[in-house]
């Protein structure tokens, strides 16, 4: 059998590279576009934690306001808090924001804690809708968190699986990072009323 002058075999030979040809370069557009779908999950979840912890930096000022009004010589404990919360809002990266967060979650427990001496500020409204106000934040920002980490897991495993980690280099993707809770906040929080009672 003939097609344009040209032999079956001499057919089958030329069609086999281009079938070749097509195939990789679809499989490569493949990998290629569920990696850039995977990344834009992981970006999509970012931004998720993002708007829940600008959310829980709106409310700071306010809750350190409350307390100061009850609570005027914890100068210390509010510097820091307001000093933390900076550090935090700049802080770049899932590693380095999950650090500067848990040092600022501490710092918050530790506000929280040393409320509990003052009856009257545990009684006002306002102090206690903050207080439900950024517990509900907290929940929103760990809800976020674990989407963000299950996106990022996701997308580091097909980073990493054979053959997709022969090409993910190439095609300029990387590991991204866990956001994850510090050393900090893993630890119970420690509050020494001992210079108060002296003052006393």
């Amino acid at each position: 059998m003939e097609l344009f002058g040209l032999s079956g075999v001499t057919l089958l030979l030329l069609c086999c590279p281009l079938v070749a040809i097509v195939l990789i370069a679809g499989y490569l557009i493949g990998v290629y576009n569920s990696l850039v779908k995977l990344r834009v999950l992981v970006e999509e979840a970012w931004s998720g934690i993002d708007v829940q912890l600008k959310r829980r930096y709106d409310l700071i000022p306010n809750l350190v306001e409350t307390v100061k009004g009850y609570a005027k010589h914890e100068k210390k404990l509010f510097e820091k808090v307001t000093e933390l919360r900076t550090a935090a809002m700049s802080a770049q990266g899932a590693d380095a924001k999950g650090k500067a967060e848990a040092a600022l979650a501490g710092t918050l427990k530790t506000l929280f804690a040393v409320a509990e001496n003052y009856p009257q500020l545990r009684a006002n409204e306002n102090f206690l809708k903050l207080q439900d106000e950024l517990g509900t934040i907290e929940d929103e920002v760990q809800n976020a968190r674990r989407y963000y980490n299950g996106a990022a897991r996701d997308f580091n495993m097909k980073l990493q699986v054979f053959p997709t980690n022969l090409l993910a280099g190439m095609l300029g993707f990387k590991v991204k990072e866990f956001f994850e809770a510090g050393e900090e906040e893993r630890k119970n929080v420690k509050v020494d009323f001992s210079e108060e009672e002296e003052k006393k």
